[in-house]
């Protein structure tokens, strides 16, 4: 069963996300026969590459927050992220362009460490307050998950992989996404926010099912699609 997961690696609600699925897949009966695959969402695709103003700033721009409603605002989003076990320091995060993350990303799922570099990159921006988009930054953070650094730096210097953001992206567009997180279990069932881990417990659980449907059949012998047995509280003999 495949799971496609929208994000941005600037979005504190999808590093959240990320968790509440964590621990869904670890209360799947089936996990071990899911695939994760991690789809780019750019939340600013017009973002400078450094935005120079704080959280706090940015969120009294954008939603004309007094000074002290946006510090509370961030206050509520760090006690959030602590109790799934996160860490955020939103002080010290350095706003700024994504696209060349994702690209990133793409990259290490070739190498089959996709999860890996999404963690990382979402580890570095929220609590070590690094850079989405500086190259030496991103550089350095795809070698501690295990990427080859020549690898790296040749795809960052180039245009390896916009194609396959923009994809996403025009994907998202086509599914209706106009938020992230955003699941989509099997292509066929879409869950959308960091919601609760038992709802996507729950949606896992129906996608599943709706998958791998029980067929009734007859006992050896029988023409009967139902034997003896008890219903309604009452036993036949």
């Amino acid at each position: 069963m495949k799971v496609e997961i929208w994000s941005d690696v600037v979005c504190p609600w999808c590093y959240v996300g990320k968790r509440h699925f964590e621990a869904a897949l670890a209360g799947f009966g089936h996990a071990d026969e899911v695939s994760v695959e991690w789809r780019s969402f750019e939340l600013d695709p017009a973002a400078p590459a450094r935005v120079a103003m704080p959280m706090s700033a940015i969120l009294e721009r954008k939603y004309g927050m007094t000074a002290e409603q946006a510090e509370a605002a961030n206050a509520r989003m760090t006690a959030l992220a602590a109790s799934v076990g996160l860490e955020y320091h939103l002080d010290r995060v350095q706003v700024g362009n994504t696209f060349d993350a994702h690209r990133l990303i793409h990259l290490a799922a070739s190498r089959g460490l996709g999860d890996a570099m999404k963690e990382r990159l979402f580890a570095a921006y929220f609590t070590e307050g690094e850079s989405p988009s500086d190259h030496a930054t991103l550089t350095r953070l795809a070698v501690d998950v295990g990427l080859d650094k020549e690898d790296v730096e040749r795809v960052l210097d180039g245009e390896e992989f916009a194609g396959d953001v923009r994809h996403d992206e025009a994907r998202a567009a086509s599914l209706g996404v106009g938020g992230v997180p955003f699941f989509v279990i099997d292509e066929s069932l879409g869950v959308s926010g960091a919601q609760p881990s038992d709802v996507l417990l729950g949606a896992l659980e129906r996608a599943w099912d709706g998958a791998h449907p029980v067929t009734v059949v007859a006992g050896a012998g029988d023409d009967q699609a139902e034997g003896p047995g008890c219903t309604d509280g009452t036993c036949a003999v």
